[in-house]
């Protein structure tokens, strides 16, 4: 059980928006690219001002609004004819790349050990590379948990949020880099098994 099994129910929130904007000509490739550039300047945005911690309150709201971008460009070229092996492949190279611009400058943070932050998004990446390699093997896209991308971007909004609300940054999100990183691995392993069978 991941965050991912909630897809479908938020997908069917989404679809109005997604009509709305198939009938303007907004393309899959559109979105995709302004969730990205969104969130390497909200990684930017970090990484400068990472020592106030009002900046954090505003983490879990793009990182809800992100993932509505991830869903509606999705959307967009499965239901309305717009899916391309081009759309399919900056689809899943923007999202690592999103990530890495999102999470790498926790790393920054007075308190927080920058290993921990690194291997988080590493294994994150190696994560994501197991799905996408098992579709290559035998047509499926693996999203196995218990910890994938929502699950991920679900921790560091977590961490954002406690931080923003004056939560003194130490040992505590320490372990939550490192348990979610145990779990990315498990996660990766699921994937990697499962999608070679």
């Amino acid at each position: 059980m991941t965050i991912y099994d909630l897809k479908p129910k938020f997908q069917a929130l989404l679809r109005p928006i997604v009509r709305i904007l198939a009938n303007q000509g907004v393309t899959p490739n559109q979105v995709t690219l302004f969730a990205m550039l969104l969130s390497i300047s909200v990684g930017v945005m970090i990484a400068l001002t990472h020592e106030v911690k009002g900046i954090f309150l505003f983490v879990p709201i793009f990182m809800f609004v992100r993932m509505a971008l991830n869903a509606i460009d999705g959307l967009l070229a499965k239901e309305h004819n717009m899916k391309t092996k081009q759309g399919a492949m900056f689809n899943e190279m923007s999202d690592v790349i999103a990530d890495v611009a999102l999470f790498l400058p926790f790393a920054f943070i007075s308190g927080v050990n920058p290993i921990y932050v690194v291997l988080f998004t590493v294994v994150g990446v190696f994560n994501e590379m197991a799905g996408v390699v098992a579709q290559t093997l035998n047509g499926e896209r693996r999203y196995d948990g218990p910890m994938g991308k929502s699950d991920r971007v679900f921790v560091v909004g977590l961490i954002s949020l406690l931080l923003g609300l004056g939560v003194e940054a130490g040992l505590w999100v320490d372990v939550m880099f490192v348990v979610a990183t145990l779990l990315a691995i498990r996660s990766t392993y699921n994937r990697a098994t499962r999608g070679s069978m």
